[in-house]
């Protein structure tokens, strides 16, 4: 059952861009058939098994399909080659049978290797040619059909010096009804009470173009249109006389090779043309749907053996068609269905009214088009991407408009995948040193393909290690490698390492590789580390994991390992006292790994007995190097507490939380009473900075409270074996301030600078 706003929302802009996509249409399916050197009939009823057979089969909502200009030349050479057009429809037959064999197996895929790079060319290429087709079609200059998008012509000249022969050529009356349907169509997309309405400007072009050219003929003279300059349909006196231009396919020709050649020759390029388009649309699709590429080389087949058995030439998903039924609003696929209906309505019984339609009013609907395929927008775009985009979209441009489609598309492949690998034989590699706890690791970060190209890259890198350093093979996002660079690292591993001290591990390598997991680098505290460190190594430590954590340069761990590691023992480097809020965890803001240090959270990072007590047993017992006090800027419990010292009520009455006044009273120890009085007065930011100086007061305080109130920690201190620093994190960027303190066992970041 169909949706209630299914009806009121979908069908009526269906219907209109239906009817806007037949008149487009008709004009393209005629030409095309005229280039193709086949019967005009043919390129109709191709028209016709496109919209209504492919459009119920197909899943895409808005693609298009019908004759493609791609395939003229193709379909050309092949009735010239088969010296018969019953012959060639059974090739034609032959090809759907394929192309749906495609569909059934599922070869879809193939779109899915094509860059966007590529398929945006694509786009922006049919737009140039459009744009240079249909001038001399806008100004009335017929001299070649509305289909033939080939850059070189039937007639030995070219799209260029077309446009130069145009000049002594132009049509006056039918070049004012092509520049009026231009100027229509810009106000109409500008102007917004009449760009909302449900009748697309498409169809008010064509019955402008219609009573314009009706009224031209009255004047007459210069102002006249002349047969030439319309829609040229075939005319059937009636439905028995349309059914006998239809032609059979020639079944006696099944033994002929030929035929099979031809059908296969069809049937890859139809199938090609068909995917690169069907992708192309997918980007243009307002609704960003998705179209599955299998299910429509099985709608293509069919329709492509129904197509041979009455008689018309092979089709394909169509861009032009396609980009004019978006534009023209198009839902889902019943706009492609009408289209299909209305030419077969239309050349059985209304031949001699569709050959009223000026062809500068349909050129003015398809220039239009291509000006938004080719919008400076998508150009200003590419380029901004960078040359391993731009330049493949570019070239892909230049191609297809001096060659054709396919051709141009593998010019724009060829120079994307040239790109791959000359980017993958530069930088086949990602090489950097991490600074673990137990030393510094070369970390080999292979590419997601490493091919045999990449093995000399790899062997000079390998080559650069010095002597008794470790290396890091990291495989973790690689899908392949080449046998050849395989045994380079299993060499590496097994015989260069161990002569030159070397020592290899290994992560992320697949079963079937033989190389199996294994790290052998200390990275987690170990007693032997603990014992080695000074204060002043493990604040380095925290500052060099911060520094990583804000790069997003973080250390390559194996958790596993540390568990196991660590489940007899810890021997922590430094005990962090800070606040429970979710935004200032220290493991991840200082880049640390399970078992490296003592996590003290409590709201304020306030200083208790308990906390005291947990910071002697990590530094005497434990060993830890480093107290760390760490405060936050825009402290949830600081806040509170600085509001409260301007209420006379307690924080149980006002929060309601009756153990929170303990907290409150002793952050409230760094809040000046008389500072605070006037914050309610003063705007957001200046009181959150108060509220931030309120924070490295009370860091400063805990700081100063530990040693004064830990005879145990003050003797460590004085000794030189623990120091105690204060730090503020920045919840807003990340960043770390350490203040100031009078400790002269550490030299503090600030201090440095």
């Amino acid at each position: 059952m169909m949706p209630a706003n299914y009806l009121s929302g979908t069908v009526p802009r269906d219907l209109t861009a239906g009817l806007v996509v037949f008149l487009v249409a008709l004009p393209l399916c005629l030409g095309v058939a005229l280039a193709s050197g086949a019967p005009l009939l043919s390129g109709v009823l191709s028209g016709i098994v496109g919209g209504i057979v492919v459009g119920a089969i197909s899943r895409s909502q808005t693609s298009v399909s019908g004759p493609a200009a791609g395939l003229a030349a193709i379909v050309m050479a092949q009735i010239a080659e088969l010296n018969s057009f019953p012959a060639f429809l059974m090739s034609v037959v032959i090809a759907g049978v394929i192309q749906i064999v495609l569909g059934a197996v599922r070869a879809g895929f193939i779109a899915d290797f094509v860059p966007s790079s590529v398929i945006k060319g694509l786009l922006a290429a049919i737009g140039v040619i459009l744009i240079l087709k249909q001038i001399p079609h806008l100004l009335g200059h017929d001299a070649d059909p509305q289909g033939d998008m080939a850059f070189q012509q039937p007639d030995n000249a070219n799209t260029f010096t077309e446009l130069a022969r145009m000049f002594g050529h132009v049509h006056f009356g039918a070049a004012v009804i092509g520049l009026l349907s231009v100027a229509l169509l810009v106000f109409w997309a500008r102007y917004k009470p009449v760009k909302n309405s449900v009748v697309p400007a498409p169809l008010v072009v064509v019955l402008f173009g219609l009573g314009l050219s009706a009224l031209f003929q009255r004047i007459g003279g210069a102002w006249a249109i002349e047969p030439s300059n319309f829609v040229q349909v075939p005319v059937a006196d009636s439905l028995t006389g349309f059914l006998a231009l239809l032609q059979r396919p020639d079944f006696s020709q099944w033994s002929n090779p030929a035929i099979y050649t031809a059908g296969l020759t069809i049937a890859a390029v139809a199938s090609l043309e068909t995917l690169l388009n069907l992708e192309a649309v997918d980007k243009i699709d307002p609704q960003q749907r998705t179209s599955p590429p299998s299910r429509e080389l099985l709608a293509q087949g069919v329709g492509n053996v129904v197509v041979g058995l009455i008689g018309g030439i092979p089709i394909t998903s169509v861009i032009v068609r396609s980009s004019v039924n978006i534009n023209s609003g198009a839902r889902t696929k019943l706009a492609t269905i009408v289209h299909g209906l209305l030419l077969l309505i239309s050349v059985v019984f209304l031949p001699l009214w569709l050959n009223k339609i000026p062809l500068s009013s349909l050129a003015a609907i398809l220039l239009v088009t291509g000006f938004k395929l080719v919008s400076p927008k998508l150009i200003v775009q590419m380029w901004r991407e960078g040359r391993y985009q731009f330049v493949p979209f570019a070239l892909t441009v230049i191609a297809i408009v001096f060659t054709d489609l396919l051709i141009g598309v593998l010019i724009g492949l060829t120079v994307s995948v040239s790109f791959i690998l000359n980017s993958n034989l530069r930088r086949p590699i990602r090489r950097f040193v991490e600074k673990h706890l137990g030393g510094n690791v070369l970390h080999i970060e292979l590419a997601n393909q490493v091919s045999f190209l990449n093995r000399a890259a790899l062997l000079r890198v390998l080559e650069t290690i010095p002597r008794g350093g470790h290396v890091l093979f990291d495989a973790q996002d690689t899908d392949y490698i080449d046998p050849d660079v395989l045994s380079l690292i299993r060499d590496f591993q097994e015989q260069t390492a161990p002569a030159r001290g070397l020592t290899v591990s290994l992560l992320g390598f697949r079963s079937k590789y033989q190389l199996h997991d294994q790290t052998q680098y200390v990275d987690y505290s170990t007693r032997e580390l603990q014992n080695r460190l000074t204060p002043q190594q493990v604040l380095q430590i925290l500052t060099d994991g911060h520094n990583r954590f804000r790069t997003g340069q973080r250390l390559t761990r194996d958790l596993g390992r540390q568990v196991r590691s660590t489940s007899d023992g810890q021997h922590p480097l430094a005990v962090i006292l800070s606040c429970i809020d979710s935004r200032a965890p220290a493991e991840l803001i200082f880049d640390l790994g399970l078992g490296d240090i003592f996590g003290i959270r409590v709201a304020g990072n306030i200083l208790s007995r308990e906390v005291l007590g947990s910071m002697e047993y990590a530094c005497a017992i434990a060993g830890a190097k480093l107290i760390l006090v760490m405060g936050h800027t825009r402290c949830g419990a600081v806040s509170a507490a600085v509001d409260l010292a301007r209420s006379t009520e307690n924080a149980g009455d006002a929060t309601g939380c009756e153990h929170l006044e303990s907290i409150v009273t002793v952050i409230q120890q760094s809040v000046d009473p008389l500072a605070c009085r006037n914050l309610g007065e003063v705007p957001e930011a200046e009181k959150r900075n108060f509220v931030d100086a309120v924070v490295r007061a009370n860091v400063a305080r805990v700081t100063e409270l530990v040693l004064r109130q830990s005879r145990m920690l003050n003797d460590l201190h004085r000794e030189g074996k623990v120091a105690i620093i204060g730090a503020v994190y920045d919840v807003a960027d990340g960043g770390i301030e350490f203040l100031p303190h009078a400790d002269k066992c550490v030299e503090t970041p600030e201090s440095r600078n």
